[in-house]
């Protein structure tokens, strides 16, 4: 029954990456997240993170019965953890239903600035957002959130929540890692490192925007929409012209980062993946111009002749250029053809 909310007495597990963002998210938590709790009555264990895959392995673990609530304290990086250690549990099903919350503690934060734009509230970055999304937890509402899953070639199936991305937003994201000191200003010197010596990568894309059944996997729910990766796609799939671009965006909520809101149109459960891709032939300036319209969400009106935006439910990418960069949720993953398909409503997000 919708709307749904947590229990009075809810138990949440609060987990918290120490290395998050610039280091800060403990420090976070004890001046902001621990009152504002104890306040609204949410009792809470406090779990601080140790190593990578630590949260993946604690999910895949939990006894459920014991919890009404997972919340995270840190950027994006550790909900994707959280969200593949529910999904590769034998009660998946019963496991991707319970709650998950975010609080930013990153220097992404991408989700929790997609529900604080959700919400109707004005943007705030920071740690206005950080008490932002503490408020809407305290409500303790509950919403539907679409997952997508991802294959690659040799890996097994990943499961996404915010973004997918090739080319040059990839390649901000990571070459920009080595300018965390400064937080969420990382990507602004990122992108202006990477404009400097913008890239053309080729590949091959193709996407669905209707519906249609193949393919059961094992644990997890089946990707009715796809064929193995080996096989050629159905005659209903789309094939774009071009092969040299300077970008390919997935995106399923509104936010790539707490000052860019790549699919204005974006909702939690829509069931669609807003997929954005930027031909070659493009020039710096209009990039520039275009990145810069993406804070406001204005970047679809900007006319750009280069810019491409479809709303799917599946995609393939064949990547042709020898080396790139492939990210899911901010994350590096194999490099090499991939694709994707949209599950509605498969998670709950505490949303206020």
């Amino acid at each position: 029954v919708d709307p749904l909310f947590l229990p009075r007495s809810c138990r949440l597990m609060l987990l918290v990456n120490p290395q998050s963002g610039k280091g800060q998210a403990l420090a976070l938590y004890n001046s902001h997240i621990q009152r504002m709790l104890n306040e609204a009555g949410i009792p809470h264990t406090l779990v601080i993170t140790e190593r990578q895959n630590h949260a993946r392995e604690l999910m895949r673990e939990a006894d459920l019965s014991q919890w009404d609530a997972f919340v995270i304290l840190s950027g994006d990086g550790l909900l994707w953890e959280v969200i593949n250690g529910l999904l590769e549990r034998p009660d998946w099903e019963k496991a991707i239903r319970t709650p998950l919350g975010i609080l930013p503690g990153g220097s992404g934060n991408a989700l929790a600035a997609s529900i604080h734009h959700y919400s109707g509230a004005s943007p705030v970055s920071s740690e206005e957002l950080l008490v932002s999304c503490g408020f809407l937890l305290c409500k303790r509402l509950v919403s539907h959130m679409d997952l997508v899953s991802i294959h690659l070639s040799s890996s097994p199936r990943l499961f996404s929540f915010l973004s997918l991305a090739w080319g040059f937003v990839a390649d901000v994201d990571i070459e920009s890692e080595k300018y965390r000191h400064v937080g969420a200003a990382r990507f602004t010197v990122g992108t202006l490192v990477r404009l400097a010596s913008l890239r053309v990568y080729k590949g091959r894309l193709a996407y669905l925007t209707s519906s249609r059944s193949a393919n059961k996997s094992l644990t997890g729910p089946p990707d009715s929409l796809l064929l193995p990766l080996d096989q050629p796609l159905p005659s209903d799939w789309v094939v774009v012209q071009e092969e040299d671009f300077v970008l390919m965006l997935a995106m399923y909520q509104s936010h790539l980062a707490e000052d860019l809101m790549a699919a204005p149109g974006a909702t939690m459960d829509d069931g669609i993946i807003h997929l954005f891709y930027v031909r070659a032939g493009i020039s710096r300036a209009a990039l520039l111009k275009l990145f810069l319209a993406m804070e406001k969400g204005a970047h679809l009106a900007a006319n750009c002749q280069h810019l491409v935006y479809k709303k799917v439910r599946a995609l393939r990418l064949e990547p042709h250029s020898a080396k790139g960069i492939i990210t899911v949720d901010g994350e590096v993953v194999e490099y090499g053809p991939l694709q994707a398909q949209v599950h509605r409503g498969l998670s709950r997000l505490i949303t206020g």
